[in-house]
């Protein structure tokens, strides 16, 4: 069977993320939904998605599709009824559509319509996790690490840690090749995963649930608390609490960070902080690109959002709930506003525009860095989210 992961109307609640990614593709957990998918499917995925992100996540058609919805986190019970879907049958739960059997005519046509009369509707009840705003990300992110740790681990014989080390609690995989030495590892509240080539160096202190995802670093003296994944290939120090960097992206000196999600490319400068909760212990309300306006999460800790290629300088200091987008450049003493669009730079005392080509160039030189090619498409896409997002600029 050929399977599909589309977008669903949630998507636009989930930018800035979403300007450089399908919601597949967004890391909550260990693994992102969609490895998450094909993990329980055995088999790999392509996706339905904005056209111009398409030549990224080019869409795989065959005489007989399953469309999955890609915000929807896969379990055990949900993966068999997806997969024993028959022709012109959709499974939902509530108004929420999770997969749906289309042929080749219908995914062409896109005229497959789960209200009309020829489509066999089947309800479930073992939807468990969905990703609806941008705060669902690190609020979701313990209990998906968790089912992550199973999936990954299950059957398996971890690495032995080196004696230098102390440990808490029984449940720590360790993948070939990562390096920890004279850290303190608690697993009592949760399971902490450490991936393949993954560091954790000297006095870091480490309470699960935790992932390190694959040549992902700690710095020394870190301090992590519970449910919080440090994606592929990023530095991270300081104190970090419930948050999900997704990879390749610079958070290596001391500061805090909290209840926050970092996307690709970042970088945190020394000493920046971000404000979890607000004085008066109100609820936190988060910019969002669907209503554009401040949208009430019904949280109390709700901390920093950064769009992908987005940097601060030193000593920043970011609000309760602040959004920033796509490659914006932040600095400057006090505390930033609480929502920063794409392509800005500057800070407190004002922005002015990021041009598309030094932003370019600047994506460019980073990537080249960890050896990864900035090409045709990274340049197209970008510059498409520059278009996109002028409108911000003026609010």
């Amino acid at each position: 069977m050929n399977y599909i992961l589309f977008d669903d109307n949630v998507r636009n609640n989930l930018l800035p993320f979403t300007f450089l990614r399908t919601v597949a593709d967004i890391r909550v957990g260990i693994l992102t939904i969609r490895e998450k998918w094909e993990k329980h499917l055995g088999v790999k995925t392509s996706s339905l998605t904005e056209g111009y992100l398409s030549k990224k996540y080019p869409i795989v058609q065959d005489t007989q599709n399953i469309l999955i919805n890609g915000s929807v986190f896969p379990n055990e019970r949900l993966v068999e009824e997806v997969k024993n879907l028959g022709p012109n049958q959709v499974l939902v739960s509530d108004e929420t559509i999770i997969a749906m059997y289309v042929n080749l005519k219908g995914l062409k046509t896109m005229s497959f319509d789960c209200s009309g009369n020829k489509e066999e509707s089947i309800t479930t009840n073992n939807l468990k996790l969905k990703l609806n705003f941008l705060w669902d990300i690190f609020r979701l992110n313990d209990a998906a690490l968790r089912e992550d740790y199973l999936l990954l681990t299950k059957g398996r014989n971890s690495h032995v840690l080196s004696k230098t080390n102390k440990i808490i609690g029984n449940d720590i995989f360790i993948e070939k090749g990562a390096n920890i030495e004279c850290a303190v590892l608690n697993s009592t509240d949760g399971p902490i995963y450490i991936g393949h080539d993954a560091e954790i160096m000297e006095g870091s202190l480490v309470r699960g649930p935790f992932a390190l995802c694959d040549h992902a670093v700690l710095k020394m003296g870190a301090k992590i608390y519970g449910g919080t994944t440090i994606g592929p290939y990023s530095k991270v120090g300081g104190e970090v609490s419930n948050s999900v960097v997704f990879g390749y992206s610079n958070k290596a000196h001391d500061g805090f960070l909290g209840n926050s999600v970092i996307g690709e490319w970042c970088n945190i400068g020394a000493d920046s902080n971000n404000s979890n909760l607000k004085n008066n212990y109100e609820e936190v309300k988060l910019w969002n690109y669907a209503t554009t306006k401040f949208e009430n999460t019904g949280m109390q800790f709700c901390g920093l959002i950064m769009g992908d290629h987005s940097k601060c300088g030193i000593n920043t200091m970011f609000n309760t709930g602040t959004v920033v987008g796509v490659s914006a450049s932040i600095f400057g003493a006090g505390f930033q506003r609480n929502f920063i669009p794409s392509f800005s730079w500057g800070g407190v005392n004002g922005f002015v525009n990021y041009e598309i080509n030094k932003a370019i160039d600047v994506a460019k030189r980073v990537m080249t860095r960890r050896n990864m090619k900035f090409d045709e498409i990274e340049d197209e896409i970008l510059r498409t989210i520059y278009d996109k997002t002028l409108q911000y600029k003026f609010i």
